[in-house]
């Protein structure tokens, strides 16, 4: 997922026609995903970098101090409740980062595979009050995280943890990073070789997962509290 990332790797490919959410599922089915240098470019940018960032989701981290702050009162976490201003909240240039690379086609493009059933959305909400979430693209059981964005102080973090005890309750195979970042190390995620993710994506696609927007939360607490028994614990 790219909270922090900007592009500095060059085209695949530069666009003269109009792109589609189906056109935009096949790229991502062939292991290619799109990015805008800036908030404001009119052009996209076909990656499939050289190493390929995925977070294992039976090697999930979760510490001791995220899985506090997942049980504190007044939290609710939800699914595809408001994709639409996730995805705003990701795309909105903030003091610590004024830029990113969703610009206004890239939003157009996932809240059509939204309305198609392909993109989804997890929302943090403290007291009614959206703090933040995180967004991402479904296929098979393969699972494309696009972009995360914290309003408060954990929120992407503890979207982060509902996301992969969905997708583990969900019988997906894949967590695809895109990216690898310091913040998504802490949790487990690791570079893998183009041909090696190619491998693991074609098998996540020949997989019949399915998306648990409507889980029942127990299912989903059982699923964080295995996370947090398999995590170790740090050694000083």
């Amino acid at each position: 997922m790219r909270a922090a990332i900007r592009a500095t790797i060059p085209a695949m490919s530069a666009r003269s026609f109009v792109l589609t959410a189906e056109i935009l599922l096949r790229a991502y089915r062939l292991g290619l995903f799109p990015m805008a240098e800036t908030r404001y470019s009119r052009r996209l940018h076909f990656l499939d970098p050289e190493w390929r960032g995925v977070l294992p989701l039976q090697g999930f981290h979760l510490p001791r101090r995220l899985a506090r702050s997942l049980r504190r009162p007044g939290l609710a976490v939800t699914a595809d409740r408001d994709f639409g201003g996730i995805i705003a909240a990701c795309a909105a240039p903030r003091p610590n980062r004024p830029e990113t690379w969703i610009n206004a086609e890239i939003e157009r493009l996932f809240v059509d595979l939204h309305d198609l059933g392909h993109a989804h959305s997890i929302e943090v909400w403290q007291d009614g009050r959206l703090e933040g979430g995180l967004y991402g693209l479904a296929l098979g059981g393969a699972f494309f995280g696009e972009s995360m964005v914290s309003l408060a102080r954990d929120a992407s973090k503890i979207a982060l943890v509902h996301l992969v005890a969905r997708l583990r309750l969900g019988g997906f195979s894949l967590l695809d990073t895109q990216f690898l970042t310091e913040h998504l190390a802490r949790f487990g995620a690791h570079e893998v070789p183009r041909a090696r993710y190619h491998d693991m994506l074609a098998d996540a696609l020949g997989r019949a997962a399915r998306w648990p927007a409507t889980a029942p939360a127990a299912a989903i607490a059982a699923e964080i509290a295995a996370l947090r028994e398999r995590t170790p614990e740090p050694t000083s």
